[in-house]
Order: C-alpha cells, then structure tokens, then sequence
C-alpha cells in the first residue's frame, strides 16, 4: 500500500473514530442530563442507560478505539519496515532521473558556452596577435641592422606568430567541440 493512501486511511480512520467516541458519549451523558432537567420521556433516547452503565459503555469504546488504533498503527510501521529496500530503489531511481533530467536540460547551455568561450579566447589571442605584428611592422626598418630595435622586431615578430598560433589553435578546438554533438 503507498504511504500517501495509508496515511489518508489511518487519518480518516482515526476522525471517524473520534466522531464515534463523542457520539457515545454524548449519547451517554444525554438520558442522565435529559432527566434531571425535567423533558418529556417522548423526546428521552430510548436506550435505557444509567450514569454508571453509560460510564461504562463510553469507557468500553474508548478502549475499542485504542486498540484499533494501535492495530493500524503497527501494521502501518511493519508495511513501512517491509517496503524500505522498495523506498530505496525509489530514491536511487528519482537521483537518477532527475541527474539525466538536469544534464538534458543544462548539457545544450554547456556544451555552447564552452564553444563559445574557445571562439572568444581565439579572438583575443587574435587581437593580441595583431598587436604584436603591428609593432614589429613599425620597427621592420630596423630589421637589417644590429641592436635593440632589430632584438624588439625579432620578440614581436615571435610573439605574433605564438598569438596567432593559440587563436588558430582555438579556434580549430571550437570546431571540433560543435562537431561533437
């Protein structure tokens, strides 16, 4: 039996049994009542129960009662107790499928951002390719003659080229990731 509906049961039962239990009572304590006040026999209930066979009786389904409660209350612990290992395959299947649940809803914005961000570092490592190469354009003159300019055209020219090689190489990474999916 499910939780949900077991517990539904126990709850109703348990009203349904105060609502018994107050009507005994009730029904106990109305002839005693109804005669010290003086009404009519007509309107009396017609059970003729005395004060301390009412007590009685009311006592007798108060004892009813608990023991029907404590009836379904330890055979709901032994149905829980029987189903744990059930409860548990539950949990790891739910884990599972709301493990698949979030990698098919957050795999796609993933995979993206990570293409995204091979083609944005490519650019950069472009730009500062770029940089670099105009610099050494500005200094090309002092190419063919011997010194700190010609040392400075050389680095930016070897700086340009290892910028321009990590934006290809960025870029080339990009393509292979989109491919993928």
């Amino acid at each position: 039996m499910d939780t949900v509906r077991l517990g539904r049961k126990l709850g109703i039962g348990t009203r349904l049994a105060a609502k018994i239990l107050g009507e005994k009572l009730d029904a106990a304590t109305a002839p005693a009542a109804s005669t010290a006040s003086g009404t009519p026999s007509g309107s009396a209930p017609k059970s003729p129960a005395t004060g301390a066979s009412a007590t009685a009786a009311a006592r007798q389904t108060v004892v009813n009662a608990a023991r029907t409660v404590e009836k379904t209350v330890s055979a709901t612990q032994s149905t829980l107790h029987s189903k744990a290992p059930e409860y548990k395959a539950k949990g790891k299947a739910l884990a599972r499928g709301s493990r698949r649940f979030g990698e098919a809803i957050w795999g796609p914005f993933v995979h993206v951002g990570g293409v995204l961000w091979l083609e944005i570092t490519g650019v950069f490592f472009a730009l500062f390719s770029v940089f670099f190469a105009q610099n050494a354009w500005k200094l090309r003159a002092n190419l063919h003659t011997i010194g700190a300019d010609h040392d400075h055209v050389l680095i930016y020219l070897a700086v340009s080229v290892l910028f321009a090689y990590f934006s290809l190489s960025s870029f080339v990474r990009a393509r292979k990731k989109a491919r993928k999916r």
